[in-house]
């Protein structure tokens, strides 16, 4: 029996197998009449998306889709999007899909009533009060994938396509009104993709628990999605029916995501930049610098990895759990090092500034300098 429930943290969210049948309900909650679903170029024409945009039709709400998003999406992607949403009158965005789409839907709702460019509302300081806030709209999303947990943050990720930078916008009327999370809707994802994004979610939690930061509330959720990936990952991977397992994935997902308010760390502030230049898939690149980040951070975390191992099963304290991740992510078919995701010739010095400049290096167990992470992100290569 797969578990179906409704919660209200950190937002309104309806879980469970099926129930994406709700989302007119869901748009009638947010006070949404007309709304344009945002998802990525892959998941347009696939049943899944067909089948939301049916539900929409039924009850008279349209069929408006954009669909030009990219991987990594940009500031282009934005651009097309909120040029869409304004020219079709809409009053509110479906971000539909995996992080990408989710991002960019996200984005779009965010910046359709701005008239200040988009990295005027970068994740510094209290740059996010520069925004309009009454012209910011209602946004709805539904994950098709279990990794980023976009779902149930108030910021996204976007690409800079002339910087190559990953850049976060942040403010809180970005979090979505409703979250319909199904996992009927994972079913399709292949391997590939089941492992990068569940390595995703898997990263934000072992990070999370492993920033310095005070938040005891964000330390208990992050040790206990890094269990639920642990043991329903590689059934998910192996099984993509498996319902169980990725109703599982999903809630350690938005776990995750939520955990990570404590903050990341040096896998993500690698991550952000070689994903940003080489393009690759961003759990996936997690995964792949995983290992090396431990070792590196090992000096300030091995005790508080000692207990998680504990907690997880897990013999051989650090040892052990670094063992079991190696292990898990051999299994998933991932690349150990970043030289198996294709890079050749890597900018060292881009990945640095980029690692340097990235938000993610302020939860980091140890502080980053530059003299000690041109050595990690050569060791993530070998």
């Amino acid at each position: 029996m797969t578990p179906t429930a409704n919660w209200s943290y950190p937002t309104a969210i309806r879980f469970g197998a099926g129930r994406i049948k709700e989302l007119a309900e869901a748009c009638k909650a947010a006070g949404i009449s007309r709304p344009l679903l945002v998802t990525d170029k892959g998941l347009a024409p696939l049943p899944i998306t067909a089948g939301a945009l049916d539900v929409l039709e039924g009850a008279g709400l349209g069929r408006a889709l954009f669909s030009e998003v990219d991987p990594n999406p940009t500031e282009s992607n934005l651009a097309e999007g909120v040029r869409m949403f304004r020219e079709g009158g809409h009053d509110g965005v479906i971000a539909f899909g995996g992080g990408s789409g989710l991002d960019l839907g996200k984005m779009v709702a965010f910046m359709a009533g701005q008239t200040r460019p988009v990295w005027d509302f970068e994740d510094i300081g209290d740059w996010w009060t520069r925004a309009d806030a009454d012209a910011i709209h209602p946004n709805i999303c539904v994950p098709t994938t279990a990794g980023t947990g976009s779902e149930v943050g108030r910021a996204s990720v976007l690409t800079n396509s002339e910087t190559h930078e990953k850049k976060i916008i942040f403010h809180p009327k970005v979090l979505p009104s409703v979250v319909i999370a199904d996992p009927e809707l994972t079913v399709g994802m292949p391997q590939p993709i089941t492992a990068g994004t569940g390595m995703d979610a898997f990263a934000h939690c072992l990070e999370a628990y492993c920033s310095p930061h005070y938040h005891p509330m964000s330390q208990g959720i992050a040790l206990e999605g890094m269990r639920l990936v642990k043991e329903n990952l590689p059934r998910a991977y192996a099984d993509g029916a498996d319902l169980e397992a990725r109703a599982h994935m999903m809630s350690a997902a938005m776990m995750g995501a939520t955990a990570f308010q404590k903050g990341l760390g040096a896998i993500h502030a690698i991550s952000h930049p070689v994903g940003a230049i080489y393009h690759t898939h961003h759990g996936t690149t997690n995964a792949a610098v995983m290992a090396r980040v431990l070792d590196f951070n090992r000096p300030a975390i091995e005790d508080r990895i000692a207990m998680a191992a504990r907690y997880l099963g897990i013999d051989g304290g650090f040892e052990g759990f670094r063992e079991a991740v190696t292990e898990m992510i051999a299994d998933l078919g991932i690349p150990s090092s970043l030289s198996g995701l294709g890079i050749d010739a890597p900018d060292i010095d881009a990945i640095l500034r980029g690692a340097l400049k990235d938000p993610s290096t302020g939860g980091n167990p140890i502080e980053m300098t530059e003299e000690n992470t041109r050595p990690l992100i050569e060791a993530c290569f070998d």
